[in-house]
């Protein structure tokens, strides 16, 4: 099979989309908006397979490496051999995958193939959470996050807002995050070229004026200025939405929790379920996650071919 792999552009996105929802799949990392955030950071290419399948490549260091097939789940054994094929014929290497979605892992029972090798990627789970409970902060266990929340509508009442981002509102959210790169914690710090790289694909996205039905954007304004921000898209087969990008200014005492409501209130007002994406090993983020009470977690994998020949 002749793969004719290029660059993702903003104008691709409403056509690649679908093939993300194709198989059952809870990862973050599977989805249209990390795709184009990433973009630049992995060199990501795409190829559309038959109009069946959506296949990635991607680099880092020089390593090239691909994400599972994304078709339906009764063609996924064919996909994952067409892209293993690739890698072995074209690449002239044994097929490497990172960030594996365990359900494709389940499906094709990888971790009983001795012709794999099959790792999880631990500091690199996502995190799932009911999305009522997120959206209503009910109960004992939210106590905390309901009172920062009650906090800040009292302090800037009358003087905020929330309001969905358009493309003209770019510059703003543009210009705030870089801001914010500035002022980032020393946790936030702790990311490295990720956070770096993260900016860099925001930049890209938002220039390009990237335009999808599932994608949401939505800040949170105080006397009219942008004081946070918040990226996120439905996967509307699981009735999931994944918050991709959560930025707010850390001197504003609750403003996170409030993005993190307003933001699932008007944005996915029905999503069953959220998911709000890995701690990278980071235990700061790691505490603040937990703190919001996931109710599982998307376990991801490496997969490496072991019988490759080259």
């Amino acid at each position: 099979m002749n793969l004719d792999f290029f660059i993702p552009r903003s104008a691709d996105a409403e056509r690649i989309a679908p093939f993300y929802y194709m198989r059952p799949n809870k990862a973050c990392d599977s989805g249209v908006i990390d795709t184009f955030i990433w973009r630049e950071s992995y060199d990501i290419r795409v190829s559309i397979a038959d109009d069946k399948a959506l296949l990635i490549l991607m680099k880092s260091d020089g390593e090239c490496f691909s994400a599972m097939p994304f078709c339906k789940e009764e063609d996924l054994q064919y996909y994952f051999s067409v892209i293993e094929k690739y890698f072995n014929e074209v690449l002239k290497k044994p097929l490497k995958m990172y960030l594996a979605d365990e359900e494709a892992v389940e499906t094709l029972a990888l971790k009983d193939d001795p012709r794999y090798y099959v790792k999880e990627e631990a500091d690199l789970k996502d995190y799932l959470y009911k999305g009522d409970d997120l959206r209503n902060l009910s109960g004992k266990k939210y106590h905390k996050k309901k009172n920062l929340v009650n906090k800040f509508l009292k302090e800037y009442e009358g003087r905020w807002e929330y309001r969905t981002l358009r493309c003209s509102d770019r510059e703003d959210l543009l210009d705030f995050l870089d801001k914010w790169y500035e002022k980032r914690t020393e946790d936030e710090k702790e990311t490295g070229d990720a956070l770096e790289y993260e900016v860099i694909g925001i930049h890209e996205m938002m220039k390009e004026c990237f335009s999808l039905k599932e994608f949401r954007a939505g800040g949170i304004f105080i006397d009219g200025h942008l004081q946070a921000f918040s990226l996120g898209a439905l996967n509307p087969r699981e009735n999931m939405a994944c918050i991709a990008i959560e930025k707010g200014n850390s001197e504003i005492p609750g403003i996170y929790q409030v993005i993190n409501q307003q933001f699932l209130i008007h944005e996915f007002p029905d999503a069953e379920l959220i998911n709000r994406e890995d701690d990278m090993g980071l235990p700061g983020l790691r505490k603040a996650k937990e703190s919001y009470n996931p109710i599982g977690y998307e376990r991801k994998y490496m997969v490496l071919q072991k019988d490759f020949k080259g």
